[in-house]
């Protein structure tokens, strides 16, 4: 072949090899792949599909996602400390995550430099935004004051039956291994025997009390469980407080097995059931830490004991309890006509027994609607919420601000841009402080109008009964 032909034959490959080429780079489309030379994988030319749209709304903040540097190198517990320890935020954010912040985001602008400011705005909630408002919003939504009102007779008869019946105390104390656990280095037990004993020593004489135990027998294994969750015994049997006799009943039996709490319902029931509601107040405390082990009905155990002739009605200390055994213990409660309470230590069990539900023939003048400590702790509770909800929003704000004058300052946007996007933080931060800020307004007012509410039928009740019972 003559070298002419050669060197036509090969002008026309080239040309058909630039054009195949020419086509294939107008027909790729904007955010198409290219292949890598090493791996022959697809390489996105772009992440910005890849980053969510930040929140706009209530409803989108609850799904936010913590941001990628924020969960990598932030602890959650630092990021939504409270306001009085606001210095361990302060000091991680300025000697170490700062430091972080600045190393890592150059990188996205170095390739994103045409970004909008709608853009940044979604990358900088994505890598410093708070993933924690879903965890203390809920909590807020959910919060309840806890007022209860007080149980009133409504009329002279009911009046006159109360102060003429005998009152009889059942005391269910939840033996199971879980109340060895300790509280500030004393064991649930000690702690729960000790507030008993002063409970029981300031009966009236009038009043009589049993001591049941549950649960106190074997070591808390499968083997033993049969002979744990049948152990429940009358150590004291129904009469007048004695002192030593209840002491060493009290001392006769140590944190062990299982939890047959339906079971020991059950037996308060059989045991009460030659004392009927017209000559006797018959109420049973249940002391407990945690739910039923033992495959019973609690439940259906304590709505029996209430629906029955004697009408007892089931009272809960939950000791320490976890939010499943609250939940069911609550449950419990409701179900056998009486109420729940949580402690989490000796003085609050203590106050618990003693002020809120002695059961003894209290004149009218003792009783009272809110106290004040009731209302301390609500405001406390509800405030701690708030508190924590709030520095969130704060916090997520400052970050990104921060981020904004950074990058301006390192010339990775222009100051137009930033101007923008420190807007959007503006009317965001905005946007959840408000709604913020009128969720705990609604929970103060709830809680204030159950307030007047208790208050005033109390005060009502006391002028009307005050005279009769005299």
């Amino acid at each position: 072949m003559s070298y002419k032909k050669i060197f036509f034959m090969w002008l026309i490959c080239s040309f058909l090899f630039v054009a195949a080429c020419s086509n294939q780079t107008g027909e790729k489309e904007e955010g198409s792949s290219t292949t890598s030379e090493e791996s022959g994988q697809p390489v996105k030319e772009s992440v910005k599909d890849e980053i969510p749209p930040a929140a706009q709304t209530i409803d989108d903040l609850m799904h936010q996602s913590a941001g990628t540097l924020v969960e990598e190198f932030m602890d959650p517990e630092v990021e939504a400390a409270r306001t009085v320890n606001f210095v361990a935020y302060l000091r991680f954010y300025e000697d170490t995550f700062k430091g972080v912040m600045e190393r890592e985001l150059p990188a996205y602008f170095e390739e994103h430099s045409q970004a909008n400011a709608e853009s940044i705005y979604d990358y900088l909630v994505y890598t410093l935004g708070s993933g924690q408002y879903k965890r203390y919003y809920d909590q807020l939504v959910d919060f309840d004051h806890g007022y209860v009102m007080p149980e009133l007779p409504t009329g002279e008869d009911e009046i006159e039956r109360v102060k003429s019946q005998k009152t009889n105390i059942v005391i269910l104390m939840d033996a199971s291994g879980s109340m060895k656990a300790e509280i500030a280095g004393e064991s649930r037990m000690n702690l729960a025997k000790e507030a008993i004993e002063n409970f029981t020593s300031e009966l009236d004489d009038s009043v009589n009390v049993a001591l049941f135990a549950y649960g106190h027998k074997g070591k808390g294994t499968e083997a033993d469980r049969k002979l744990s969750c049948s152990s429940i015994e009358t150590l004291y049997p129904l009469g007048a407080y004695e002192e030593p006799s209840f002491q060493e009943a009290m001392n006769s039996f140590e944190a062990s097995g299982w939890t047959p709490l339906a079971g020991a319902m059950e037996k308060a029931r059989t045991y009460l059931s030659t004392y009927d509601r017209e000559k006797f107040r018959n109420i049973v405390y249940v002391v407990s830490d945690g739910v039923e082990t033992c495959g019973g009905d609690p439940i259906a155990a304590a709505k029996q004991l209430n629906a029955s002739q004697i009408e007892a009605k089931v009272n809960i200390i939950g000791f320490d309890v976890d939010d499943e055994g609250q939940n069911q213990l609550k449950q419990v409660a409701e179900a056998g006509g009486g109420q729940y309470a949580t402690v989490r230590n000796q003085a609050e069990f203590e106050e618990v027994l003693i002020q809120k539900w002695k059961p003894s023939r209290m004149q009218v003048i003792t009783q009272q609607g809110v106290k004040l400590q009731d209302l301390v702790g609500q405001m406390e509770a509800l405030t701690l919420i708030y508190d924590r909800l709030t520095n969130l929003s704060t916090r997520e704000s400052q970050r990104i601000t921060d981020a904004v004058y950074f990058l301006k300052n390192e010339k990775y946007i222009s100051e137009e841009v930033a101007s923008e996007v420190l807007e959007m933080i503006k009317q965001q931060r905005e946007l959840r402080d408000t709604h913020f800020n009128e969720l705990k307004e609604q929970k103060s007012a709830e809680a204030d109008q159950a307030k007047d509410e208790i208050d005033a039928a109390v005060n009502k009740w006391k002028d009307e009964w005050s005279e009769v019972l005299e």
